[in-house]
């Protein structure tokens, strides 16, 4: 029957309820895949399950005739054999990844709304759910396969359901790219092979980025699987015990919320605050006629971005020391009574905003001045033949040639909102307990975990994950809604 789709192009593209037959079969394939993919499916059978359990010393409670994909993990860590954990996940990953884009394609076909590219978009989407299914049927069997071989482990046997996921998903893949061939002709669009054919030459140049990128990059991601491990040196990061969430449960439990608090905090600070004098002095530079000034005042401002964070930090201490310190000199001679400044926290998250902006200022008011320095000069030229003032050729033509620059940037800095200035706060602040509550971000926490208690790379690398994740929430929610505002502005 499937031949027969393939051959039969006319069937694939007629029309019925409204959508083509071959997006309909795509939909129902994606169906039936998402069903079997279901946590209570099993797709690893366990055969004598007494006998097998007994060898790892699980108890009954916690014994399975079968396990899913999703349920896999369960086994890994209750059996201890954290040589498979590595391997569970990445399969649990390429689940759910399928699982997903298969909603997607239900959801688009359910409600006709293919995306951007109309069916182009539908098709390139279910491809890769197609393809994902098949990776996770083919990495099952061959799990399965692999885990009794070497490592002795007999009792493991693939239930009939990868095999149906195989074969459907790399039949319904086919059907897909026939009928994406026929869209692209439709829409005189070139596929990928096309594309290679005709720029053969500048694909051939981004091979050493792909390289480059792949090696420093993506496979140091690898390094995540620490967040669910307890980790010895003797296992290795492969062969440690899998510990499932307990590293992130103990980061909820202990300092979540004062990290969470203090890393988001700062950065909105730093983000709000920064942007709107760095777009303040560019305005102003921009206005100074004299060459000599505005060369002179820009270089100052921008001198405190060379300025490094240790030497920062010693300036730093000859202005707040309680003893011989800058300020408590002038307030002593004032009349004024010193101020021990390194264990009073009230004052440190107005000198960590200040000593920030000082050091930043200069760098992001440079990106602001160029954008300004490629305003068409005939705007402003414009604008006071109209008598506009310098305050309205601000307001209507700079401020809104700079919207574009903001909103990059802005997007940019939100995507590292979780991911705080470690140089900034570690010099600035060092093992200060007694400023840890206000000061603490979660790098400065990653960093003594790792470098005072180095069995605990788990809990580091934990924080390191919730970190990425939460940063690409932001960026993610952040981007769609300038989109929706305005399409031109968004980065993707």
């Amino acid at each position: 029957m499937m031949t027969a789709l393939l051959k039969g192009n006319d069937f694939l593209e007629r029309e019925r309820v409204g959508r083509k037959q071959g997006v309909l079969i795509t939909t129902f394939a994606s169906l039936i895949i998402v069903s079997l993919s279901l946590p209570f499916l099993p797709w690893i059978n366990i055969t004598n399950p007494d006998t097998f359990y007994a060898g790892f010393g699980i108890d009954d409670s916690e014994m399975h005739k079968g396990y899913s994909i999703f349920s896999f993990l369960s086994f890994v860590q209750n059996s201890r054999q954290g040589a498979l954990g590595f391997f569970a996940m990445m399969l649990l990953l390429l689940a759910a990844s399928s699982t997903w884009l298969h909603i997607i394609t239900i959801v688009r076909s359910v409600f006709s709304r293919y995306g951007r590219k109309g069916l182009l978009s539908f098709y390139t989407t279910s491809q890769a759910a197609m393809t994902l299914s098949f990776l996770s049927a083919v990495g099952t069997i061959g799990y399965i396969t692999y885990s009794n071989n070497h490592f002795g482990i007999i009792g493991f046997t693939a239930t009939f359901i990868p095999f149906i996921v195989l074969m459907l998903s790399a039949a319904t893949y086919l059907i897909i790219k026939k009928m994406e061939k026929l869209e692209r002709v439709a829409q005189r669009e070139s596929g990928f092979l096309t594309e290679l054919r005709r720029n053969w030459v500048l694909f051939l140049f981004l091979i050493p980025v792909a390289v480059y990128l792949l090696i420093n990059n993506y496979l140091p991601m690898t390094g995540v699987y620490f967040a669910f491990t307890q980790f010895n040196f003797r296992d290795g990061l492969f062969s440690s015990p899998f510990v499932g969430f307990r590293n992130f449960e103990f980061l909820f439990m202990a300092d979540l919320w004062r990290l969470t608090r203090n890393t988001v905090l700062y950065n909105i600070v730093f983000i709000g605050i920064g942007n709107v004098l760095q777009i303040f002095f560019a305005i102003l530079i921009s206005r100074v006629v004299s060459k000599i000034f505005k060369k002179t005042f820009q270089t100052m401002i921008f001198m405190p971005y060379f300025v490094s964070f240790v030497i920062l930090s010693v300036l730093v201490f000859n202005l707040l020391e309680f003893n011989v310190g800058l300020v408590n000199s002038v307030i002593t001679s004032l009349g004024g009574e010193r101020r021990d400044f390194y264990n009073i926290p009230t004052y440190w998250p107005f000198f960590i905003t200040f000593f920030f902006i000082w050091k930043n200022l200069g760098y992001g008011m440079v990106i602001y001045l160029a954008t300004i320095m490629g305003i068409n000069d005939e705007l402003y030229e414009a604008a006071k033949v109209d008598g506009a003032s310098i305050l309205q050729q601000i307001r209507y033509i700079t401020l809104p040639q700079l919207k574009p620059t903001f909103i990059v940037l802005l997007l940019f800095a939100l995507g590292s909102i979780m991911r705080g200035q470690f140089e900034l706060f570690y010099q600035l602040v060092g093992n200060n307990g007694l400023l840890f509550n206000v000061t603490d971000i979660f790098d400065t926490y990653v960093y003594r975990i790792t470098m005072f208690q180095p069995m605990s790379m788990g809990l580091g690398a934990a924080a390191g994950l919730f970190q990425s994740i939460f940063g690409f929430l932001v960026i993610v929610v952040t981007n769609f809604l300038i989109k929706r505002k305005n399409e031109e502005f968004a980065l993707f």
